[in-house]
């Protein structure tokens, strides 16, 4: 009910007993939907700071403000060096309005989804409107009082708000009598015109400031308006800040925990594959022990398994020598062996994140406290993910993910374009290895390192923009950009690559379901 009629009723009064023969010194915003006013009786100051946006409108009344030096702006130039006569309010109505000894007035619509600033330097001058949009506002006055003849005492009040009906219904206005209803509605409003203490309230999971004791009360006030708005909008800001927070870290910390776990299942499975289907090297044995029963030019081939001890069919190559399909089994066995080792690696690494990711989730429930709740994120490096200068005018594929953007060269031309004149010496370059592809770059962001599901993915891309699309594992080039030259004379896109790091992935584009 901070913005409600009948606590703009009590707030009026208070502000006229406090404002009376201050003067405004400054008038400024340095937040989007913020109007800040300064006053002053040449002794004491007191801050005005109207939060004007159409999710959360309303008069907070800091004790002391400190303006920034950058990103600030001075509005309402006419309103300096006016003193304050009263404060008063529309009646029924959510319109405080600041009147001044010179007949200017200046009127805080506090409606949820359209608040606005009014400014008048005269009863006859121009309006100044803080929220150019609402036009209509320039013509703003208090609405006619015409009584209603509802049957329902309940819209005889239209300015009640949400938070009296349901007063009213759990103390069982719906059961009642008519002339009861009437009696329950008359002491409401005699309690919100007159109210002994003002509450802090849950309700609907928002804290809420109430003239009347429903929901959770958290804390009974005294019926002291400016000192409820000082102790309330904190508080209430503080809260939705941690509520917000904590759902980001939550989420964060639950995609991670099943990338991870779905990336330590996919390993597990592969290895699963690995070791109970015949390997390239036994093929490779095979092949080369039964040479002299291998045709020219045959398509396969029955031969005698005797690791397995059974008849077994090889296929081959019709435009392939049997030694030349051995020779390429065996190189494949020695990357298999290689990507046995990568899938071990990757199991204890996907699952070591993943529990991680559930211990933090654990700790998360035990804090209550924005202030504990972002010393916490820091301590663990869960801070917010910042966004990336917007790269939409680049002429790449852009990709982002966790906070990092991925580039991926079109063509060979483009390739070069990307690796020579866009990345970075610090910037990780990625290839699908020994074959030709899209040259993939990952944007170092000072201060982190590029997580491995990031690089993982960033492969992913690569091996699938490669030639190597169609095959079930690629190995793909990981290298730092300043670790890549082009050397004088080469076609387009060709690279050498000084240092690098091999990591095996299938190949796939893991954005194409949110890009």
């Amino acid at each position: 009910m901070h913005n409600n009629y009948y606590f703009l009723r009590q707030l009026a009064p208070a502000l006229t007993q406090k404002l009376v023969g201050y003067r405004v010194t400054t008038c400024f915003s340095q937040e989007k939907d913020e109007l800040v006013i300064g006053l002053t009786d040449g002794l004491q100051e007191f801050w005005l700071r109207a939060q004007l946006s159409a999710s959360f409108p309303v008069l907070a009344l800091p004790e002391t403000f400190s303006r920034a030096r950058a990103n600030s702006v001075d509005l309402l130039p006419g309103l300096l060096g006016r003193t304050v006569a009263s404060v008063g309010v529309f009646p029924n109505d959510r319109v405080l309005t600041l009147s001044f000894m010179d007949g200017a007035t200046l009127l805080f619509k506090l409606y949820g989804p359209r608040p606005n600033a009014i400014f008048r330097s005269a009863p006859d001058a121009p309006t100044e409107l803080f929220h150019q949009r609402y036009a209509a506002d320039a013509d703003l006055a208090p609405l006619s009082s015409t009584p209603t003849t509802a049957t329902d005492p309940l819209k005889r009040y239209p300015s009640l708000g949400d938070l009296p009906p349901r007063y009213l219904r759990s103390h069982g206005y719906d059961q009642a009598s008519p002339p009861h209803k009437e009696d329950l509605v008359r002491s409401v409003v005699a309690t919100l015109e007159n109210p002994a203490h003002f509450y802090l309230i849950m309700l609907d999971g928002r804290t809420r400031l109430s003239l009347l004791p429903v929901g959770e009360v958290e804390q009974t006030l005294p019926p002291e308006p400016i000192a409820a708005l000082r102790l309330f909008v904190p508080l209430y800001l503080g809260r939705r800040s941690y509520e917000m927070e904590l759902r980001q870290v939550r989420q964060l910390l639950e995609r991670r925990a099943e990338e991870a776990t779905l990336g330590a299942s996919q390993a597990r499975a592969r290895l699963h594959a690995l070791e109970h289907t015949a390997g390239y090297r036994q093929t490779a044995d095979l092949i080369m022990a039964n040479l002299t029963q291998i045709p020219l030019g045959a398509t396969q081939v029955e031969v005698y398994d005797f690791y397995q001890d059974q008849a077994r069919v090889l296929k081959l190559k019709a435009t392939e020598t049997p030694q030349r399909t051995a020779q390429n089994l065996y190189r494949k066995a020695k990357n298999q062996k290689i990507e046995v080792q990568e899938l071990q690696e990757r199991v204890e690494r996907r699952e070591t994140e993943a529990f991680w990711c559930l211990e933090r989730l654990e700790e998360l429930a035990a804090i209550t406290d924005l202030r504990l709740l972002r010393t916490w994120r820091k301590t663990h490096d869960l801070q917010p993910e910042t966004k990336a200068p917007t790269v939409t005018e680049l002429p790449f594929k852009v990709f982002e993910d966790s906070g990092f953007t991925i580039m991926v060269g079109r063509n060979a031309q483009n390739n070069d374009l990307l690796t020579q004149r866009y990345a970075h010496k610090e910037d990780l370059w990625l290839h699908a290895k020994d074959v030709s592809g899209s040259h993939v770059v990952i944007r170092h962001r000072a201060g982190h390192v590029v997580p491995e599901p990031v690089v993982e993915r960033a492969a992913q891309l690569a091996a699938w923009y490669s030639r190597r699309k169609n095959d079930s594992l690629c190995p793909v080039t990981v290298t730092p950009k300043k670790f890549v030259r082009k050397p004088k004379g080469a076609v387009p896109g060709a690279v050498i690559v000084e240092r690098e790091k091999v990591v095996l992935v299938v190949p796939a584009n893991p954005f194409e379901r949110i890009s």
